[in-house]
């Protein structure tokens, strides 16, 4: 089975160290899971997820993840400046994906 590396940032890394997960966690996977149904998968709470990085890009949580694909969920709070430098005011618009 091929796995999906995931990462998260924050209060969701607390909650990762918090349930004993490596750091990144090796999560198996055979095909395609959108970013919310792994969130789900692993229990992490939507509301506490602003964006996901998905191999070092800004998407969405209804963005496509791959076996072999690199994760980090990203919680609310991150500065604005960030913001703009991360890709997260296109994502928050609607804008591409």
């Amino acid at each position: 089975m091929q796995k999906i590396e995931v990462r998260a940032f924050g209060d969701l890394k607390k909650l990762f160290e918090q349930r004993g997960w490596g750091f990144p966690l090796m999560v198996d996977q055979e095909g395609e899971i959108s970013a919310a149904d792994l969130a789900q998968k692993l229990d992490l709470p939507k509301e506490k997820i602003e964006i996901v990085f998905l191999n070092g890009k800004t998407q969405r949580l209804d963005c496509l993840i791959n076996p072999g694909d690199r994760v980090a969920f990203v919680p609310p709070g991150t500065p604005g400046p960030y913001r703009v430098l991360l890709g997260f005011v296109q994502k928050e618009n609607g804008g591409e994906k």
